[in-house]
């Protein structure tokens, strides 16, 4: 009960300074953070083009040459370079960041963060080339 019935409860009123919806793109350093975040986006069109994949496997011969038949449509290969070339950015940021997210010591010596992105670089040229055969020239 409020004791004197004049007292009105003070709220502050936030002060929040008007940011436009743009913000980002007048610095490249925004501009490239924000972009690195978008390109998650392709990582998804990927995993859900995939899950797609295997499902018109598990469906059938039909359903797996009508998947392949629209993945031919001048729609689908657009799609699929420029997540293509969204996901490349992807990894080479992620690449780039991993020396600051890790940090591996051997005894009291801490590995560089140069030698942790080129070790990282180094496993996907690897990876890469094993698919690479395994697919193409194991074949």
């Amino acid at each position: 009960m409020n004791v004197n019935p004049t007292d009105v409860k003070f709220e502050p009123k936030w002060y929040r300074a008007r940011m436009p919806i743009f913000w980002w793109v007048h610095k490249w350093v925004h501009f490239r953070f924000i972009l690195r975040e978008l390109t998650s986006l392709a990582v998804a069109f990927y995993a859900i083009t995939l899950l797609f994949y295997l499902r018109s496997l598990a469906e059938g011969p039909q359903m797996y040459e009508d998947f392949l038949a629209w993945m031919k449509t001048p729609l689908a290969v657009g799609l699929n370079i420029i997540a293509f070339v969204f996901v490349f950015f992807h990894s080479i940021t992620w690449f780039n960041l991993a020396p600051k997210a890790i940090s591996i010591r051997f005894g009291k010596m801490r590995i560089a963060g140069i030698s942790i992105a080129l070790m990282n670089y180094g496993a996907w040229i690897v990876i890469t080339v094993v698919i690479f055969w395994f697919f193409i020239i194991g074949l």
